[in-house]
């Protein structure tokens, strides 16, 4: 028997060993996305600001012991770094609350209402009564040196195609300062993102492989997408927790591209294995890197980083809150395709109406005029297709849905046709009011076959597509293709 293996047999076992380790991991997600809608507690606009700020503050780091008279070893490593953190902020919008020089106001209720929304998507237990808790933050991104977050729901799930991933909570929380400069021994903050709403989910430790948690982070995605929160860079972070076998945990922050996941697993793998074989087996925050390495940020912190909130009351969601936010739960975006396969639109056409964000605009429009295709030729390719002509500023202040949905009233009520959307856009671009420009005058048919005679005698010659183009363009609007058509035709086979 021939004991030596192909260099083929080789690589195949040595894929198979990897293939097996790739699928022995223990993998969970959690995602940070912000809310669209003023901050968590209390009425400053979540909105982020290029222009100079009209103060600073300055603060510093200081570690105190626990209930128990312990310390917390993430706290006590970045106390000892003597780190100075200064705060920008704004008179208009910005308050006492992020200064933590007031107490918070009561929890804002749209940004836990969509957070509802999302625990109903997944499928998650929602809680009638939670205690808004702080979690200690030590980078300084927060000038209270903690982070309000309240516990909404929990015990959920979704489906992938390598089996389902628990959900094991959902959180409502504000977001951090913003990191304006970062030096040695100190980092400027900007206060303006302080506060923004953030719901925190968070999966169980069901991912086995690079590829589920690829398309767990896309289907979480879908899913927040479908609500109201926020869109572009910054708006969301996910962070991986990822261990091999006989390695402790580790916690990869600040994912901002989803196609990094993979790479980013796969060399995790790796550097695990690698501190097994040197013994060195610690349990560390890494930052992930856009080449799919990580680097070390700090170690993980103590499980007792939670305390109440002693200046709000418990949060209590009640049974009405809920059927509230059943009955107006937003559809997942593979629901809104379906329900507009149905109506007849062609798939580039739904592509265009979701990547527009037009489709409030055109289930509005459909209730007034039960013709899917009409619509979107109203609210998309229409109005494209005479500003790519017509030099006009802001095109988008005259092209509303007001207008739309005056032009759909008008075809519904027999007043003009679809053929005269094109003429009465532009005409109304051009600065004729909406009464005036639907007043078409129509040609008599009788009057239109004579013109259409003198037309073709005057140039002889050219083919139905040439005598078209003369008529439309020299009528305008004021006669249809159709009948046009249908008269060229029975007057070149009468000559």
């Amino acid at each position: 028997m021939n004991l030596l293996r192909t260099k083929k047999e080789l690589k195949t076992l040595e894929a198979t060993k990897i293939e097996k380790e790739l699928n022995s991991i223990k993998c969970g997600i959690e995602i940070h996305q912000q809310l669209d809608s003023h901050k968590l507690f209390c009425d400053c606009p979540s909105i982020l600001r290029k222009d100079q700020p009209d103060f600073e503050i300055m603060r510093k780091f200081h570690v105190v012991a626990g209930e128990s008279g312990e310390t917390d070893i993430a706290s006590k490593h970045e106390a000892e770094q003597n780190k100075q953190f200064i705060y920008q902020g704004y008179n208009t919008s910005n308050c006492l609350v992020e200064l933590d020089e007031e107490p918070p106001h009561q929890i804002n209720k749209e940004a836990l209402n969509i957070a509802l929304h999302i625990a109903l998507h997944l499928n998650c237990k929602i809680l009638s009564i939670s205690q808004i808790m702080r979690k200690a933050v030590i980078d300084g991104s927060n000038t209270s040196g903690f982070q309000r977050t309240v516990l909404i729901a929990r015990d959920g799930w979704i489906n992938t195609s390598q089996g389902k991933v628990r959900i094991d909570s959902i959180n409502l929380e504000e977001d951090a300062a913003r990191i304006i400069e970062r030096q040695k021994d100190k980092i400027t903050y900007k206060l303006d993102r302080l506060g923004i709403p953030l719901v925190e989910i968070a999966t169980k430790p069901d991912i086995k492989n690079p590829e589920q948690a690829r398309e767990t982070a896309l289907y979480l995605g879908e899913i927040l997408r479908s609500c109201k929160v926020k869109r572009g860079i910054g708006t969301i972070r996910q962070d991986l927790n990822i261990s091999i076998p006989n390695h402790p945990r580790t916690e990869i922050k600040g994912f901002q591209n989803i196609q990094i996941i993979i790479p980013t697993i796969k060399k995790e793998i790796q550097r695990q294995k690698e501190n097994i074989k040197k013994k060195k087996l610690k349990s560390e925050v890494r930052k992930a890197l856009a080449n799919g390495k990580t680097e070390f940020l700090r170690p993980v912190p103590g499980a007792a980083r939670m305390y109440p909130e002693t200046d709000l009351p418990l949060l209590k969601i009640s049974r009405e809150m809920i059927n509230n936010a059943k009955n107006t739960l937003p559809k997942l975006k593979g629901e809104i395709k379906r329900d507009l396969e149905k109506t007849g639109l062609k798939e580039n056409e739904i592509k265009i109406l979701l990547k527009e964000n037009k489709l409030n605009d055109f289930e509005n429009l459909l209730k007034i005029l039960k013709e899917p295709k009409i619509i979107f030729k109203i609210l998309i390719e229409i109005p494209k297709e005479i500003i790519s002509h017509e030099k006009i500023k802001n095109p988008e202040k005259i092209l509303n849905i007001d207008l739309f949905e005056n032009i759909a009233q008008a075809i519904a009520d027999g007043k003009i046709t679809k053929k005269d959307i094109k003429h009465i856009l532009t005409k109304i671009l051009r600065g004729e009011k909406f009464s005036k420009a639907i007043e078409i005058e129509k040609i008599d048919l009788i009057e239109l076959e004579k013109e259409i005679a003198n037309m073709i005698k005057e140039k002889p010659g050219l083919n139905i597509g040439g005598y078209m183009g003369l008529i439309m363009k020299k009528f305008k609007g004021r006669v249809s293709g159709q009948d046009s058509n249908k008269i060229l035709k029975r007057i070149l086979n009468l000559q």
